[in-house]
């Protein structure tokens, strides 16, 4: 590593470019700067809250034939590259009410501290007392040369409150340390381009680097000209989205939302779509190679009324079974959150894998979860674990059930898989059967 940053800077020095070109160069496989020892491997993880309408979401069978039922439609296209895990539970107890175990112990798989944050009508609770598993994963990529990226990993929002409580925070980089994803495009583009200050200010990075990138193109192989051109065409046409959007007139008042929440509700479709294609560019970039997709929070009360769901969705989970429209309203729901992950399936397939053979897809593992089973129970069994891609050698194109496993042993065969053999993960008590079996 020591011997790649030092050619990396001679090779700056050397060729008189500036370090705004260094997001454009560093996944160029003909300069040397890319690991290309082994297969890169990605993983994403992608939250949606409030449960699942469980006739509407699970296949009534089981192995490699199996139905996708409405809520999972969306993922037909990919269905051979899809696996989804039934009867995987969240085992843990202790303080809080479920909606805060479920977010809080999603991915840390471990009990909530005992805190002043008071929840439904159970004990009241702080944070998690571990990290996360993609940061686990994360620390573990970041330690090895040969896995190491700018960024290690990268955390997206879809309108994410502001407010910092058990609700709204996932991922976790140790015990009483929560990270707010970065539910803002501009905020994002500006973490991995580094020149936007805010919207009013926005002004092009390209042209900026023109005499650099032309520089480089001179050095480079044909294909990692090609590459290069991608990657400048990728940032050019989101400053135009972006520079559009900051100039846009909605016609109206825009109405007062509450306190922290960031933009507004009827433009999350757009947020989504630009959030996941600056995820995808990143991961072409190899800025890092995990990353986490947050809608909303655990509670969330998003309205969806550009699919003709004016109730917010949290009130719509709770709701009995036996409300036929509540539960048509989740269905959509969900739905429209299967569409997200298939959107981000489809834009990693149609990425070439840069310096690799296939596609992005075929490198990138995503995995689609949720804090609860069911909204109006409020279980924390059958937590939806729907999981796309081929970046962890799983073998896909299956429907598996299992029988009360506890979801840590689900953590264990993520790290297993991106080559981190830990042996425990979260509450050890939950770990003693290993690794969750049958995924390979």
């Amino acid at each position: 590593m020591a011997q790649t940053a030092r050619n990396r800077r001679e090779f700056i020095r050397d060729l008189g470019i500036g370090a705004a070109s260094i997001p454009f160069i560093l996944n160029l496989p003909s300069l040397g700067f890319a690991n290309q020892q082994r297969r890169k491997q990605r993983l994403v993880i992608l939250f949606s809250p409030n449960g699942v309408v469980p006739s509407t979401f699970w296949p009534d069978e089981e192995g490699s034939s199996f139905v996708l039922k409405e809520s999972l439609k969306p993922l037909e296209p990919f269905q051979r590259r899809t696996l989804i895990l039934r009867g995987v539970c969240d085992k843990l107890r202790g303080d809080g009410d479920n909606h805060m175990r479920g977010m809080g112990c999603l991915l840390t798989g471990i009990e909530l501290f005992p805190g002043n944050i008071q929840g439904g009508s159970d004990t009241p609770a702080g944070w998690a007392k571990g990290l996360s598993i993609d940061q686990e994963i994360k620390n573990a990529l970041q330690a090895r040369p040969e896995t190491r990226t700018r960024f290690g990993s990268l955390e997206f929002g879809v309108m994410v409150p502001d407010r910092a409580d058990t609700w709204s925070r996932m991922v976790y980089t140790g015990p009483n340390k929560p990270v707010a994803p970065i539910d803002d495009p501009y905020q994002m583009f500006g973490k991995l381009y580094g020149r936007i200050k805010d919207q009013e200010s926005l002004k092009s990075i390209l042209d900026d680097l023109q005499d650099d990138l032309r520089k480089v193109r001179s050095v480079v192989s044909a294909e990692d000209r090609q590459l290069l051109d991608e990657h400048a065409t990728f940032v050019r046409e989101l400053e135009q989205e972006l520079q559009e959007t900051s100039h846009r007139d909605v016609g109206h008042a825009v109405p007062e939302l509450e306190p922290g929440v960031k933009h507004e509700n009827a433009q999350m479709p757009r947020i989504s779509k630009m959030q996941i294609d600056l995820m995808v560019n990143a991961f072409a970039a190899d800025f890092a190679r995990v990353a986490t997709l947050q809608y909303t929070n655990s509670v969330g009360q998003a309205r969806m009324r550009w699919i003709g769901v004016d109730e917010s969705h949290h009130e719509l989970s709770h709701h009995p079974d036996s409300n036929k429209k509540s539960q048509e309203s989740l269905t959509k729901i969900n739905r429209w959150y299967c569409e997200q992950m298939a959107y981000l399936a489809r834009r990693l397939a149609e990425t070439p894998e840069p310096g690799g053979t296939g596609s992005l897809l075929d490198h990138t593992l995503i995995v689609w979860t949720n804090e609860l089973g069911k909204g109006n129970s409020h279980t924390l069994d059958n937590i939806p674990f729907v999981l796309v891609g081929n970046g962890l050698d799983f073998r896909m194109g299956r429907s598996l059930k299992y029988t009360n496993v506890p979801h840590n042993r689900l953590l264990l065969a993520l790290a297993h898989g991106m080559g981190h053999h830990i042996e425990r993960f979260g509450n050890p008590n939950l770990c003693g059967d290993g690794v969750l079996s049958g995924l390979t």
